[in-house]
């Protein structure tokens, strides 16, 4: 598959071979920071996490969602969804517990999984893409094309984690990698909003995303809701205005640190920062 770098929707079928050949080569990368032994017990930029509990990590998420597949496709019925509050904590543990196994066993049984993950992917109809609803163990039942974004995010923002445990602090992220993400840090803010945060905010303030993968929108935050629409002018009425570059966006949107630039009311500014709680 040849390198892929146009701008579409990127949660359309239209946007498959993008999409997928993004995540092949951020999977590339992960597997050459995680093939390196001497690498293995590098603090990254999680704070619980070394690269050994990283890749502990990949090999939670890989087989959940395997196992979750062959419930859909079996027409079984998957236990209630946990909740995004819960899934931090259940993350890491699930993640740490892999240090009791040797390293190329893990490896091995990471690029295992993933094979057959991509697989799958590498088959996907357009009917599966949109309809096809496989039940996420935080989220519930999601349609499959939340599937490849999500490892995206995974080989993406895991490997960025790895560098930047390596020494590489400045680097960002691939700018296709980024762009892939941008819609799906709306679906991450709307269903991260932590309550105690937004008790009392009611505001609008205004977002924007520099490059060709970006754009413009509205966000209105009222009654522990966050909801965005896109802009058409100039902000106008907005409390405060945030700018990132697409990097930057999804880094800050997972909490890696506030990134970008923000003008307008300081209080409403420090409130939209800490709005959210982690996964």
């Amino acid at each position: 598959m040849g390198t892929i770098s146009q701008p579409v929707n990127t949660m359309s079928y239209e946007a498959k071979p993008l999409v997928l050949d993004v995540v092949k080569t951020e999977r590339q990368a992960f597997y050459d920071l995680i093939d390196d032994p001497a690498n293995w017990e590098v603090q990254t930029r999680c704070s619980e996490w070394q690269v050994r509990d990283v890749v502990g990590h990949m090999i939670d998420v890989t087989e959940g969602y395997l196992s979750r597949w062959d419930m859909a496709l079996n027409g079984e019925t998957a236990p209630e969804a946990l909740g995004l509050p819960a899934m931090a904590e259940l993350l890491n543990e699930h993640a740490q517990a892999f240090r009791a196994y040797p390293r190329d066993e893990v490896i091995a049984r990471l690029k295992k999984g993933s094979e057959r993950m991509f697989s799958i992917f590498d088959e996907l109809s357009e009917q599966d893409w949109s309809n096809f609803l496989v039940p996420h163990p935080y989220m519930g039942p999601l349609p499959t094309f939340f599937y490849p974004a999500f490892q995206v995010i995974d080989y993406g923002v895991h490997t960025w984690d790895i560098r930047y445990g390596l020494g590489d602090k400045l680097r960002k992220l691939d700018e296709r990698t980024a762009g892939v993400l941008i819609p799906y840090m709306f679906v991450l803010f709307q269903y991260t909003v932590d309550a105690t945060s937004a008790a009392g905010v009611d505001t609008v303030y205004g977002l924007e995303v520099s490059s060709e993968w970006g754009g413009k929108w509205r966000v209105t935050v009222k009654d522990g809701q966050w909801s965005a629409q896109p802009e058409e002018g100039d902000f106008a009425g907005c409390e405060a205005v945030f700018s990132f570059d697409p990097s930057d966006f999804v880094l800050s949107a997972y909490q890696r640190f506030p990134g970008g630039c923000a003008r307008g009311d300081e209080d409403v500014i420090n409130r939209v920062r800490g709005l959210f709680f982690a996964i």
